[in-house]
């Protein structure tokens, strides 16, 4: 009856424990996010790298990383964090649409048309975003000719 008792308080000091660094880890990631809305980026990275470090599988945690890299015109460390969510979460659109971008930028036509397509069958929320994308890609792709 003793082992139970123990076992029992033993696991509920766990779960406590576990609710607590859970707490610790989104406070990181809020006052990440609200620092990013307050435009104040280098703190924002800050609180969002922290967060990662409590959480490795913080998808959203690199997002915003990513975003944070964007601003600063680093695409090289956008990637970075976007490969990073689309590892944790093949499926964040908001990820493979940054992607797109960057492999529009770089000219990569054939891993944008695979991202197109990856796109297209997941989105949900940015599924407007199918027909801007489609245009730049003829855009390019006609600047392109008219150069050879």
């Amino acid at each position: 009856m003793n082992y139970f008792i123990y076992s029992f308080k033993a696991l509920i000091l766990f779960f406590f424990l576990i609710s607590s660094v859970a707490a610790k880890e989104s406070k990181y990631f809020n006052d990440g996010k609200k620092l990013f809305l307050e435009k104040d980026f280098e703190k924002s990275k800050f609180y969002f790298e922290k967060d990662i470090v409590f959480n490795p599988k913080s998808e959203n945690a690199y997002l915003y990383l990513a975003k944070i890299h964007e601003k600063n015109n680093n695409k090289k460390k956008q990637e970075i964090n976007l490969n990073n969510v689309l590892i944790l979460n093949p499926k964040n659109e908001e990820a493979i649409y940054m992607m797109m971008k960057i492999k529009i930028s770089e000219s990569d036509f054939l891993e944008t048309d695979i991202l197109l397509k990856k796109f297209e069958l997941i989105c949900t929320s940015l599924c407007s975003k199918k027909s801007e994308i489609k245009k730049e890609i003829n855009n390019l792709s006609n600047n392109t000719l008219e150069k050879n």
